[in-house]
């Protein structure tokens, strides 16, 4: 009988998947940390009890941790939202969960052959801070970029109420089920699969908010665009904040068109925070989003600003706005409809599919495929029906 090799490296990542640290898997296992630590970094290995041990308590099949990674996926830079209050375990959670999409997404092209990234080549030399920047040249520059891929993706410049679809039509990879609002927004990040590139977003699923959400898939497609134009590695918590501004200006120019918004600004109600709120059924983002745009567009002046933001503190809606609750949030298509394809019209059963994912060295549970995928708890092993879907083809 040939004896399973132990793979270190799966134990790091299940882990790591789970958002554990090493301390908190000892408590839960009663296996020490040092123990975990040389079973990670494969100086020892573990019996067949506590591997079935670490397997439940992280919900990862027993063969996972046998199986050598032949994930082909090279990962470029990741880019976090709400980088100050995230920890480097919460940001090594959330990248190797993303590893996981990428992973998913390359067992699917096996049987679906997926759009490519449909994104136009931009230009751009930037400031330090947008908001406050004096440089006229830079600021218009983001303008000019939003309006050159609202030109690119023929939208005009009406309201892009469901930016997700638009961003699935055009070969990006969007997921809502990973991050933890409070302190990750949202990433993104850009992938090489066996030489093919490709883009993924994880948008927050936690604060059921169109509006919010909407506008943070503007804010990643601005670090889709941009990122080669920042070198992330060693940049300081103020320079990442100053990049981030410039992504929420983009995200702003092109949800809210500035000679469109500048048409509706032409009322004294501009000064009246119920302006802004009607305003967001209109737009598709917050009434705080929209503030600060008429801000920049130099609309409202800085006291004027000021006062609105504050009626929004006073009122609450900080955190919750009027319209939130009741619209109806839209959940991504693009990976759910493909596997909706290989199950209700190739006839594959859930069980089958997850024997394909493990043959490529990957066995994972039922749970984290149909997390990834955006399915309904259970769904691979019951049919479901179809929505509208974005166009796929088969290989």
């Amino acid at each position: 009988m040939i004896e399973k090799k132990f793979y270190g490296e799966r134990l790091r990542s299940a882990r790591m998947y789970r958002g554990l640290t090493l301390t908190e898997l000892a408590k839960r296992t009663e296996i020490s940390k040092q123990s975990l630590s040389l079973y990670e970094n494969d100086n020892n290995t573990p019996d067949y009890m506590k591997v079935r041990l670490l397997a439940s308590e992280l919900n990862f099949p027993y063969d996972y941790f046998f199986q050598k990674d032949s994930y082909a996926a090279k990962t470029e830079t990741t880019y976090f939202r709400s980088l100050a209050s995230a920890t480097k375990k919460d940001r090594t959670a959330q990248s190797i969960k993303l590893e996981y999409v990428a992973k998913m997404y390359e067992i699917l092209m096996e049987f679906i052959s997926f759009p490519e990234m449909n994104l136009p080549s931009v230009d751009f030399v930037g400031c330090d801070d947008v908001f406050e920047c004096e440089n006229e040249d830079a600021i218009q520059e983001i303008e000019d970029i939003a309006a050159q891929v609202r030109k690119y993706c023929d939208i005009g410049t009406g309201p892009i109420k469901d930016l997700q679809y638009l961003l699935e039509k055009n070969g990006i990879i969007v997921s809502t089920r990973f991050t933890n609002g409070k302190k990750i927004d949202a990433y993104s990040q850009i992938e090489n699969i066996n030489d093919k590139i490709i883009a993924v977003i994880i948008l927050g699923d936690d604060k059921e908010n169109a509006f919010r959400r909407n506008f943070s898939a503007a804010h990643e497609l601005g670090h889709l665009l941009l990122d080669d134009f920042y070198d992330i590695e060693g940049m300081s918590k103020v320079e990442y904040k100053e990049m981030e501004d410039t992504m929420n200006r983009f995200a702003g120019a092109l949800l809210v068109p500035e000679e469109v918004y500048r048409t509706d600004l032409q009322t004294n109600a501009k000064t009246e925070l119920n302006f802004y709120i009607q305003m967001k059924k209109k737009y598709g983002v917050s009434a705080a989003a929209l503030i600060v745009r008429a801000r920049q567009l130099e609309e409202i002046t800085t006291n004027q600003y000021q006062y609105l933001m504050k009626q929004l503190s006073q009122k609450g809606y900080r955190t919750c706005e009027p319209y939130d609750k009741e619209t109806k949030q839209m959940q991504p298509r693009y990976l759910k409809e493909a596997m909706k394809m290989i199950i209700e019209e190739d006839k594959i059963t859930g069980t089958e599919f997850l024997k394909v994912v493990s043959e490529n060295g990957t066995s994972i549970s039922e749970e984290i495929v149909e997390n990834i995928l955006n399915l309904d708890e259970g769904y691979l092993m019951m049919n479901d029906s179809s929505g509208e879907v974005v166009a796929l083809e088969r290989r």
